[in-house]
């Protein structure tokens, strides 16, 4: 009689593949499982509530078929202003995360963290050095990502530092704007950045150094009262918002209705703030162009 121990057990039997309907109606086509897709395959656009599929959104440097400008972050910014998407990054400086110990239901300086997890970057501005269709220059990009792109003493300090840079290499300043206002968490700290972005200009302007500024959606508060608007020339992307208050606010002052196109880019252009409106892919050859004209002869100035 054979010994039970030694039987080995029987092999369960391997389990029935399970096929979905694309595979039952048309044979050797592979089902997409959850993990095949991405959770981010698909962008809803924030004009229209389209969803769009992302790989040709980023074809399209993040502009919907409706021509809707989707806000994007420094590294993209940066990647398609500079020849080759080339470029060196010029690091930020670091400044204290709470100078004022400010109160509040969520303590500043996790804000701080969140924001920089989320976005990468140190604070709301970030900053590049490169060429722009042959021309030096240094770039400097706020993204709303990061707390609105509120102004603070770190991008008042990353402001300073890209005009130096600006001077030192002999190269124009541009800057892509992008923010709320003043950042409330630092007070009259942030405040003070509206006079010492200014202060800085004039050293880039007292060496015959173009400063241009391109204005994207939105630019708004104590930015557009400050550096916005001092550029020697100043573009912007269609349909951004540009003002100072908000539009509730003035219409409660005037006691008037605004037109619908108010404090819009192509309202700006017809009323002498805003020298022209420019498509995002089309951004580069013209800062290119007017770098050209603006830096002409500029070998032949006296040191």
């Amino acid at each position: 009689m054979a010994d039970p121990r030694n039987d080995k057990p029987a092999r369960p039997a391997p389990p029935r593949e399970r096929r979905g309907w694309l595979s039952r109606i048309a044979p050797g086509v592979r089902n997409l499982t959850k993990r095949d897709t991405p959770d981010n395959l698909w962008v809803k656009c924030p004009e229209t509530g389209e969803m769009l599929y992302r790989p040709d959104l980023e074809a399209a440097l993040w502009v919907t078929p409706s021509g809707h400008h989707m806000r994007i972050g420094a590294k993209l910014r940066l990647a398609y202003t500079f020849d080759d998407g080339r470029f060196e990054r010029i690091a930020t400086p670091i400044v204290p995360d709470d100078p004022l110990g400010f109160p509040d239901d969520k303590p500043y300086p996790e804000r701080l963290k969140a924001a920089r997890k989320a976005t990468g970057e140190q604070d709301s501005m970030a900053i590049g050095y490169g060429r722009i269709q042959g021309q030096p220059a240094v770039v400097i990009v706020q993204d709303f990502a990061f707390m609105g792109g509120s102004l603070g003493m770190a991008a008042g300090e990353t402001f300073v530092v890209a005009a130096k840079a600006a001077v030192a290499r002999g190269a124009a300043l541009v800057i892509f704007t992008a923010s709320g206002g003043a950042r409330m968490q630092e007070g009259t700290l942030s405040l003070m950045q509206m006079a010492r972005t200014t202060l800085a200009l004039n050293e880039v302007k007292a060496a015959v150094l173009p400063y241009i500024v391109v204005l994207t959606d939105p630019t708004t508060g104590g930015v557009t009262a400050s550096y916005a608007m001092l550029g020697d020339i100043h573009l912007a992307e269609p349909k951004a918002t540009i003002g100072f208050s908000g539009r509730r606010v003035i219409e409660q002052t005037i006691r008037e209705t605004l037109p619908d196109d108010f404090q819009r880019s192509e309202f700006l252009m017809d009323h002498g703030m805003v020298d022209q409106v420019v498509p995002r892919a089309e951004i580069p050859i013209r800062l290119g162009s007017i770098l050209k004209t603006l830096m002409l002869g500029r070998d032949r100035l006296p040191v």
